[in-house]
């Protein structure tokens, strides 16, 4: 059994193909994911304030201002937002 890991939104850019990218991390921001989605995938399931994934399916944030960052962010959203809200 994969543990899961709660995750906040800390990131959502459009992008010039109708793509969606939204990266989610870590309260610490040391772990994220980023997905890219289709602008109807968006409308049909919006993005939530948080999610959880399966802990092998989080990367490690790339350089510590990014994860300085991440971490500002994934903490205002925990802290604004129930996880299943939508934003």
């Amino acid at each position: 059994m994969t543990d899961t890991v709660q995750c906040w939104l800390v990131e959502r850019s459009f992008g010039d193909r109708n793509l969606v990218t939204v990266v989610y991390a870590t309260e610490d921001g040391t772990l994220y994911r980023q997905q890219e989605r289709s602008e109807h995938a968006v409308r049909r399931s919006p993005v939530t304030a948080g999610a959880e994934f399966p802990a092998d399916e989080l990367e490690e944030t790339p350089d510590e201002e990014t994860r300085e960052r991440y971490a500002l962010e994934a903490t205002r959203t925990a802290e604004s937002y129930e996880p299943d809200e939508e934003i």
